[in-house]
């Protein structure tokens, strides 16, 4: 079996054994220059042959020389292109970029990531230049939009953050984003992402929602991995100030009252079994950007998540919002949104907070307001514990029509990665 796979090299029309020949040829080219150079004492006969007069040896056999190297590399680098061409025509020209991203960003740190919606994405799109030794931890609690529906009609976890995940990480994001995020607009699939419907097929196909997660992953080459908290049908359940419970994250984010806690569905929900074993075998571990209530606090909710990532040694740091977010965290501050936090997970844990100082311009400002979010006030001069590391990390980009802020993701990676580059060095 192994030697007809072998012959099947020699088939015609494969491209690469004219290159194969080229190389040889040039090769041989190039130990004959060697020969005329340096040996012409072992094969006299040789050097007869080649040499029709005296004094054309040197010249010869320099000319061989610089041939034989010539076509040896030429024929090496057409061989691989064609190999490339073959098996995966879309790595032409991008070799170079394709090894850099396999083999120097496979020595990066180990980071975990939590959270969900869109400010995990944003993160993980910075964080896939330094390493490819991301793990995205996702909450999977959504019950609005595209992910609710699929998740009553299919009974499946909610796949619209993990589809947001698994693109950012995307080798090629640029190409894939808009095919997956596309939106139907007529018909029965109407506001339903691709993403969301291929994961929903792939995890009827396999049976189980990681597996469909990591055959997608498979599919779009991401830098990483992106797992689910829990496998378990889960959801959140807010308690408000007046004593009343709202369940089911989109009914959360409606209520205009003001969150006490948060709580799940169920007593105790199993995590994730690889999410502890990442945790544990961390070097960096990141909480937010994103909804504190219903994508950060989520994940600390499932069971063994806040403890073991209490006792992970790695460097832990939490990135504070940019804006509150109207119904959730009206006029949390910073330090509001430590403390909150705070009931979920011990502060002391965290090595660093990380906070925005770039100011955002009136007339955006303005367009915030009008929507009842501001930015959030950074109070933490006197904090004891983390460091408070603050930075300039504002990115304006269009969002359905409208100027919308959000973290600059390569500033917010490159902040992290300079971080925890002293302390990883040690």
């Amino acid at each position: 079996m192994r030697l007809k796979r072998s012959l099947r090299w020699l088939y015609p029309g494969m491209g690469v054994k004219r290159w194969v020949a080229v190389a040889a040829l040039a090769m041989l080219a190039f130990i004959f220059g060697l020969v005329l150079l340096f040996g012409r004492e072992l094969v006299r006969w040789l050097y007869g042959l080649l040499v029709p007069a005296p004094g054309y040896g040197l010249l010869i056999g320099s000319l061989l020389l610089l041939a034989g190297l010539a076509g040896a590399a030429f024929g090496v680098y057409r061989f691989l292109r064609s190999v490339i061409k073959g098996v995966a025509p879309e790595a032409i020209g991008r070799a170079g970029e394709m090894i850099y991203s396999r083999r120097l960003l496979s020595r990066g740190p180990s980071v975990v990531a939590l959270g969900g919606g869109t400010g995990l994405s944003v993160l993980l799109r910075g964080l896939k230049e330094f390493t490819s030794n991301i793990t995205a931890v996702v909450t999977v609690m959504d019950t609005g939009g595209s992910s609710g529906q699929l998740r009553r009609e299919l009974d499946i976890l909610p796949p619209g953050d993990i589809r947001n995940c698994i693109i950012a990480l995307a080798d090629d994001e640029s190409r894939i984003a808009g095919l997956f995020q596309h939106r139907f607009r007529e018909g029965s699939f109407n506001g339903h992402s691709l993403g969301n419907l291929v994961i929903a097929g792939l995890q009827e196909r396999t049976g189980r929602f990681d597996l469909a997660i990591a055959e997608m992953s498979h599919i779009l080459n991401i830098r990483g991995r992106v797992l689910p908290a829990t496998l378990e049908q889960v959801d959140l359940v807010a308690e408000m100030e007046d004593g009343s419970l709202v369940r089911g994250e989109t009914e959360i984010v409606r209520d205009p009252r003001r969150i006490k806690r948060m709580l799940l569905s169920k007593e105790r929900v199993r995590p994730y079994e690889q999410v502890l074993e990442e945790l544990d075998r961390a070097e960096l571990v990141i909480l937010g950007p994103g909804s504190l209530f219903t994508s950060i606090i989520p994940n600390l909710l499932v069971g063994n998540i806040a403890s073991r990532l209490e006792r992970a040694e790695a460097k832990k740091f939490y990135v504070v919002n940019l804006m509150t977010q109207p119904g959730e965290t009206d006029g949390f501050t910073a330090r509001s949104h430590l403390a909150t936090l705070g009931r979920y997970i011990d502060i002391t844990s965290l090595d660093y907070v990380i906070v925005n100082s770039q100011p955002i311009p009136e007339p955006l400002l303005q367009q915030y307001r009008d929507e009842g979010a501001v930015p959030v006030v950074n109070d933490l001069a006197d904090l004891k514990g983390p460091e408070v590391l603050e930075a300039d990390l504002l990115e304006i980009v269009e969002l359905e029509g409208k100027p919308t802020v959000k973290h600059d993701s390569k500033r917010l990676a490159k902040l992290i990665m300079e971080t925890a580059r002293p302390q990883r060095a040690r």
